[in-house]
This record gives structure tokens, sequence and C-alpha cells, in this order.
């Protein structure tokens, strides 16, 4: 099978099995901006809590954020851990975006302070629908563990662009795969792989993969 062809092929198995997710959850671009920010090296849920935090003291936006103390933000963003440099990287991001309405290249968004390949990407296809696919630790599990041409590799840029050159570039795709992926990781091809019932699982294909020998079409 082709690998855009069996990209297609998962995509449909986990779109079938879990259904349109509906992702980013955001009400502004600046949220999603911020959710990007706060959601590194910890769990959504606490993103929420700190999202939910910034609204009520209405600094969920770029003016407010760039004038913002950290003492004043040290405590409604404590939840998603990090939180001093959390706070630094959100003012820093804040300002930028302050005085950039316009859509940012990649290139600037690494130069600000905290912002690596997958906050970059995140901000581009979620916030400014930039045909850019994210790579995250559920991206690189599956990677790992399911048998596509990429499999030995584990660097960002290399993946990011096995995706992006295997499929069309339609940012609702990219967003939903993406999405997909992360529900996969989330439920069944977790550190600790639960295989049984995964949508890819296949019992009578093995490949030498310690982790989970069970998945593929």
């Amino acid at each position: 099978m082709r690998t855009p062809a069996l990209l297609k092929k998962l995509y449909s198995s986990l779109y079938t099995r879990f259904g349109e997710q509906h992702w980013w959850p955001a009400e502004t671009k600046f949220e999603v901006i911020a959710g990007a920010i706060l959601t590194q090296q910890t769990s959504w849920k606490n993103v929420e809590k700190a999202i939910e935090n910034l609204k009520k003291k209405n600094l969920l936006s770029a003016k407010a954020l760039a004038t913002a103390s950290p003492s004043t933000l040290h405590p409604l963003i404590r939840c998603t851990g990090f939180y001093k440099q959390k706070t630094k990287r959100l003012i820093d991001v804040a300002k930028f975006f302050q005085k950039n309405n316009s859509t940012p290249t990649r290139e600037q968004l690494l130069e600000l302070n905290g912002v690596g390949f997958e906050t970059a990407d995140s901000i581009l296809l979620y916030a400014f629908n930039q045909p850019v696919f994210v790579v995250d630790v559920y991206t690189k599990r599956l990677v790992e563990r399911f048998p596509l041409p990429v499999r030995e590799e584990n660097d960002y840029e290399t993946i990011r662009f096995f995706f992006q050159s295997n499929l069309s570039p339609d940012v609702k795709l990219f967003k939903e795969f993406h999405a997909l992926i992360v529900e996969l990781g989330k439920n069944f091809c977790k550190a600790k792989p639960s295989c049984a019932g995964c949508p890819l699982e296949r019992k009578w294909y093995v490949f030498s993969c310690v982790g989970a020998p069970t998945c593929g079409f």
C-alpha cells in the first residue's frame, strides 16, 4: 500500500472510531496561542483551569497579558506547572502579538522565548489556519509502533515533513488527524500500550516492535 493511501486508511480508521474531535477548543485566536504555551508539559485539564482563571480576570488577550505583572499571573496559571517560566513566555508572546496582527511566520514564532516546533506549529495550525502538521508525543509514539515508512525516525521535522508530504495541504484534515492521534494516544497507544480494542489492532500482523506488536492493517 502506498504511503498516502496508508495514511488515508489510518485517518479513516481513527475517524470511524472516535468521530470528529472539534479541536482546538477556544473562543478566540489568542486563547489558542495562550493554550499552546500553557499545555507544555501538563495535561489539558490543567490548561482549562488556567484559561478559565485568566478569563475571570479579563487577562486572556494580548493587550492584557502584555502588561500583566508576574505576581498577578503566577496564582492563575500555577496549576499548569512550571508557572514562572510560563508566565514569562505568556508575557513575551503577548507583547509579540500585540505588535503583530498579521499571520506570523514559523521563524518568527521560533524566535520567541519558550516556543519550540510543536508550540509554533500548534499556533500556526489552530490559531492561523496554516497547513502545518503538528507532531507531539502521541504522534511520535504512533510512528514508533505503527508500520509507517518513517518508523525509524524520531526527529520532529522529519516526521512533520513525512505527514505533510503525503497528505493534501488541508487545514481541516491536519487539525482532525492530529486530534484523532491524540485521542488514540490517550485511550490506547499509551506509554504502556493498551491494544485490546484499538482501532489499529491487527492480531495477525506482527512486526518488530517491543511495545505494541499488533497494530497495522
